[in-house]
């Protein structure tokens, strides 16, 4: 026995479900896609509105080039152990050690994260950052 159709109902295709997985998946695909944004913040740093005070302390002065000066001296290495022997050195005899970072607007990250923790390693707990009095 064949399977016939009969001559009257042609054959079709139901589109419906087809369409519905469709927009499921599409539907899934949108909910679970991430897209990587490049973001550019412009960031308007702080000002400092009070009035100066002398400073007792170490100062630590950065440069945009990687540079540092301690006390006004230029150190010849400004990699992590030389930093913190000099910061030892400049620290010995006083009481409560604070040492003054006054970074280049320029200077990268990196040069006052290195000049934080090289004050961490020669027990220097207060550290203080030097702002632009503003307008």
């Amino acid at each position: 026995m064949r399977f016939r159709t009969p001559d009257h109902a042609p054959l079709e295709i139901n589109l419906i479900p087809l369409i519905d997985v469709l927009l499921v998946m599409l539907i899934f695909l949108a909910a679970t896609t991430t897209f990587t944004r490049q973001h550019a913040l412009k960031i308007t740093l702080p000002q400092a509105t009070v009035e100066a005070q002398a400073f007792q302390g170490i100062e630590l002065s950065i440069h945009e080039s990687g540079r540092y000066a301690l006390n006004g001296t230029l150190l010849n290495n400004p990699d992590l152990a030389s930093l913190t022997q000099a910061l030892r050195q400049a620290s010995q005899g006083q009481q409560e050690p604070a040492v003054l970072i006054r970074a280049a607007a320029n200077a990268s990250h990196q040069l006052v994260i290195t000049a934080m923790q090289a004050a961490r390693q020669a027990a220097i707990v207060k550290v203080y950052f030097a702002t632009q009095a503003g307008d």
